[in-house]
């Protein structure tokens, strides 16, 4: 299983494509969605024109996904959630995007949402911790506490595009990050064609 994380910052289409991607790939997905980033997610895919109601409503809609039997969805507040003990068995947690003030609670301990707290156990547990990080320009603040974050084995993924990959849209640059991640989880996938193909 892999936990998915959205927190409040711009680019939850981030977070939505990996679900995507993992779903169509069979995976298991443990998904959580902050209430900034629902506010978000009304604000840049909804347009707001519609209130967000929950990430299976907003996946059928978009209709990439298929496998919704994999997807179990959970409230940032839900303590008893699964991922929220270490005898949970989930393999990693990817938290994108992942706003400064999440990144902060992420690389001092400060667990007080089920999105730190899963973070907070794939670290103790020795588990594989992802970041896409979502501030520019970045103040010294954030660089010391990605340089932590970095210290502590969690895994920082820029969402910066790879311009090689010749993007002919935001889809095509959501597609590079997400696809980076993929790779880093280990898993095949064809959002972009790697140097030398």
């Amino acid at each position: 299983m892999i936990v998915v994380a959205i927190s409040g910052a711009s680019g939850p289409i981030m977070g939505i494509r990996l679900i995507e991607e993992l779903l169509n790939l069979n995976e298991h997905v443990a998904a959580i969605v902050s209430q900034p980033a629902g506010r978000i997610i009304e604000y840049e895919m909804l347009l707001e024109k519609a209130p967000f109601s929950s990430l299976r409503d907003l996946l059928e809609v978009r209709g990439v996904a298929k496998n919704f039997d994999l997807l179990n969805e959970y409230k940032n507040n839900n303590f008893f959630s699964p991922v929220a003990s270490g005898s949970a068995q989930f393999e990693a947690v990817a938290v994108i995007p992942c706003s400064m003030k999440t990144l902060s609670a992420i690389v001092h301990g400060y667990a007080d949402s089920l999105i730190t707290r899963a973070c907070d156990v794939a670290l103790k547990e020795r588990r594989r911790c992802i970041i896409v990080p979502r501030e520019t320009p970045l103040s010294v603040v954030h660089t010391e506490n990605l340089h932590k974050a970095a210290q502590v084995g969690i895994e920082i993924v820029p969402p910066v595009p790879g311009f090689y990959t010749r993007p002919e849209s935001v889809a095509d640059v959501v597609d590079f990050v997400v696809g980076k991640i993929l790779n880093l989880l280990g898993r095949k996938h064809r959002l972009f064609e790697s140097w030398g193909e």
